[in-house]
């Protein structure tokens, strides 16, 4: 057998997402995006922009974030929902990130005092899509304290950093694509590890970076 592949997604979005998990003669980390149609899948020529399209702009609780699925950078809106829970029995529940990760990002802002022992936790990667990369941590957490504290980023936004259990923000991998994606879809200003003192950001793009995840809610609350 050279390659398996097969589709991700719920149900009822329209969109699919197909993953290629074996493949004799190529890599494994590509991704594709198809549209169900009346007419059968359509694929979708711009994955980010459909992704989005339908992103509330006032409402708290809601990040984008820019992850690479292969060679493709995709931004994925990052929502979360905190409610109040029971103290002992709190509920951590993950549609589209792991859910062990989730509880340990709960538990780092915990640290941070952000109180969240007594409230129910609940995230969603909109359009059905997987996050299978740490780069989308702290879009978590920011989309974690956006609802809780009530107060909305804005569309202006991007948001990317793996968390370390100590708080730290870690650098991640082709900072270069994921920003040009950013650039290319109208992001203003992205949220990111500290970047190399050589580092040249698109033409446009504000770039801020932090060290801590004290740091960059300080920044964006």
């Amino acid at each position: 057998m050279d390659t398996v592949v097969y589709f991700e997604g719920d149900a009822t979005p329209p969109y699919r997402v197909l993953r290629a998990q074996k493949n004799r003669f190529g890599a494994t980390g590509e991704l594709g995006l198809f549209e169900m149609t009346g007419a059968g899948l359509v694929g979708v020529a711009e994955p980010s922009q459909a992704l989005l399209a339908d992103r509330p702009s006032d409402r708290p609780g809601t990040v984008v974030t820019a992850c690479l699925e292969g060679s493709r950078p995709l931004l994925l809106e990052v929502q979360a929902l905190v409610a109040p829970g029971y103290p002992g029995n709190t509920r951590r529940n993950a549609l589209g990130i792991d859910g062990q990760r989730l509880a340990m990002l709960v538990a780092v802002l915990g640290k941070a005092d952000w109180t969240l022992h007594d409230k129910d936790v609940y995230l969603n990667v909109a359009g059905g899509v997987r996050i299978t990369e740490p780069a989308a941590d702290l879009a978590v957490c920011a989309a974690v304290v956006s609802s809780l504290t009530g107060r909305a980023l804005g569309t202006q936004w991007l948001v990317l950093g793996e968390v370390g259990l100590t708080g730290e923000v870690r650098s991640v991998t082709r900072l270069d694509l994921r920003l040009e994606e950013a650039r290319r879809h109208g992001f203003q200003r992205v949220l990111l590890p500290r970047p190399p003192a050589r580092f040249k950001a698109p033409k446009g793009l504000e770039v801020v970076g932090v060290k801590s995840l004290e740091e960059a809610m300080r920044e964006l609350f």
